[in-house]
């Protein structure tokens, strides 16, 4: 019993070693907390929009506006929540590979505790060695405290953690809801609106022709003065003046730019953008739909006319809005980007747990954006506001 005391002193200078310090131990560089909760008080200033959005004047605008801050929120909520399952399993990782280390720790602090006093205070070398373990004792223990109170805060950390990933989805889920409920409040005031004027009546025996015979969106988009009935002379203001600085349609990022080629190794002049599921799609300026519905292999298309012989190409979309030959507001609906799941199987915005923490989810759809001006298709770039530096 004498010699109990030296064996723990050994293993304590072996857990305190440098290489028992991990990296894991510093703080992360991002607090997953605060990015859920900043995200959180997005997804609550867009519920408190979506009710005032039944008294406001203009409550398709209002809306829009509501569908947009739903979809900020829930992107950022997104991302809040995988960085609290990556740290999460971070630290998780780091406490399983040091189960060893640990208990080893607990069975010196353990062992420590239990040996009676007296015995600490003997050392069979005599006085002197009993006054040199007790130095190291000395300077043992505040150290064995630290790294128990470090390995306490990466438990707690992790707890905390997980805590914060049921509240973050608890969230998560009530914001997919109330956004859901926006966007069909946004489609029903579109199904209502009878304020917007018209340039032209559709004349639909024409469309299905042009639809028939179009073999290309060039040959379509040319031919598209042909379905119009009793245009009205003239065109609107027009968007010279903001040329470069024109809203994209929707809150994304660039995938391809105009003569880039795709997977299948095919060129088109336009630009496709990547946006979250259900994302609303507006018009940049005040323009004429010129088209909305089904073309080629484009999908849903939509195409507006904000000046005379400049046309813009949305194409890409689950659901299209609007009446061919009204004049739409500038940001205006014309459309939702589809939903996650299947072709055919309409989720909406029923999005599973594990989804979420793949990276990839949060841009599942993609839109086509072309502009063609005098019957030719140009750089989207050159009109719209882009980051070139993507």
């Amino acid at each position: 019993m004498k010699r109990a005391a030296a064996p723990l002193i050994c293993a304590a200078l072996l857990l305190l070693t440098p290489g028992a310090v991990r990296a894991q131990d510093t703080p992360a560089a991002s607090d997953p907390g605060a990015e859920a909760r900043i995200a959180a008080e997005m997804l609550g200033d867009a519920t408190r929009a979506l009710d005032d959005s039944d008294s406001a004047v203009s409550r398709v605008k209002a809306l829009t506006q509501t569908v947009r801050a739903f979809e900020a929120g829930l992107r950022a909520m997104r991302v809040g929540l995988r960085s609290a399952a990556i740290q999460e399993q971070t630290v998780a990782d780091d406490l399983a590979s040091r189960d060893k280390e640990i208990a080893q720790l607990l069975g010196v602090l353990s062992s420590i505790g239990a040996t009676p006093a007296p015995v600490t205070l003997l050392h069979p070398t005599g006085p002197v060695g009993t006054a040199r373990s007790g130095m190291i004792v000395a300077d043992v223990a505040p150290a064995l405290n630290a790294r128990a109170a470090q390995l306490r805060l990466r438990m707690e950390e992790l707890a905390d953690l997980r805590i914060l990933q049921q509240s973050a989805a608890d969230k998560l889920a009530e914001g997919l809801a109330s956004a859901q409920t926006a966007r069909a409040a946004l489609s029903q005031a579109i199904a209502d609106r009878t304020d917007l004027p018209r340039r032209f009546t559709e004349d639909p025996v024409r469309t299905a022709l042009l639809i028939a015979s179009a073999e290309s969106l060039d040959g379509f988009a040319s031919g598209l003065s042909q379905i119009a009935l009793d245009e009205t002379p003239g065109s609107l203001p027009g968007i010279a003046d903001r040329k470069g600085q024109l809203p994209l349609p929707v809150q994304g990022r660039i995938l391809r730019r105009a003569g880039e080629a795709d997977a299948a190794g095919i060129i088109r002049p336009g630009i496709v953008m990547a946006a979250p599921p259900r994302a609303v799609v507006t018009t940049p300026a005040a323009a004429t739909l010129r088209y909305q519905g089904p073309l080629l292999d484009y999908g849903n298309v939509a195409i507006l006319e904000p000046q005379s012989g400049i046309l813009l190409v949305f194409a890409g979309m689950d659901v299209v809005y609007g009446q061919i030959g009204q004049v739409l507001p500038g940001g205006s609906p014309v459309g939702l980007m589809g939903g996650v799941g299947d072709p055919g199987t309409q989720r909406d915005d029923e999005i599973v747990p594990a989804e979420l923490l793949e990276a990839a989810t949060e841009w599942t759809q993609t839109l086509y954006i072309e502009v063609r001006q005098d019957n030719t298709a140009v750089d989207p770039a050159l009109w719209f506001k882009t980051d070139k530096d993507e």
